[in-house]
């Protein structure tokens, strides 16, 4: 598996825009699909986001259609998530996951991911 490091987090008022990247070790990582799960306190980790390995499949959760964007870049072994129109609600610890050549159901859980990285905070002020 690979280890995953995310950066880009901060505190962005609402209304805003902010870009999470997740750096991975290895060369294989196009035949990982990636997902973006956030966490609220009190909440249960949720997928905002997920592309899989072959590219052609995404998912976005109903509350970030049309404002989230995943994409990636094997060449740089980086997965983005664009972060449009920013929500108080949005605020959470944004963490990334990854499985080699894995998928998802209806909607990816963690339990399809065998390594995660150690999150950001995104904090969106109102």
């Amino acid at each position: 598996q690979v280890q995953l490091v995310e950066s880009g987090g901060g505190l962005v008022q609402a209304g805003g825009s902010l870009r999470i990247s997740c750096a991975a070790s290895g060369r294989t990582f196009s035949t990982y699909t990636v997902a973006w799960f956030r966490q609220a306190p009190g909440n249960e980790r949720e997928c905002v986001a997920g592309i899989m390995w072959s590219g052609g499949r995404t998912f976005y959760a109903d509350s970030v259609k049309g404002r989230f964007s995943i994409s990636r870049d094997n060449a740089k072994n980086t997965v983005y998530l664009q972060i449009n129109s920013l929500k108080p609600d949005d605020t959470a610890v944004y963490y990334c996951a990854a499985n080699f050549m894995g998928g998802w159901g209806t909607v990816p859980i963690p339990a399809n991911f065998a390594s995660w990285g150690q999150g950001t905070q995104v904090t969106v002020s109102s």
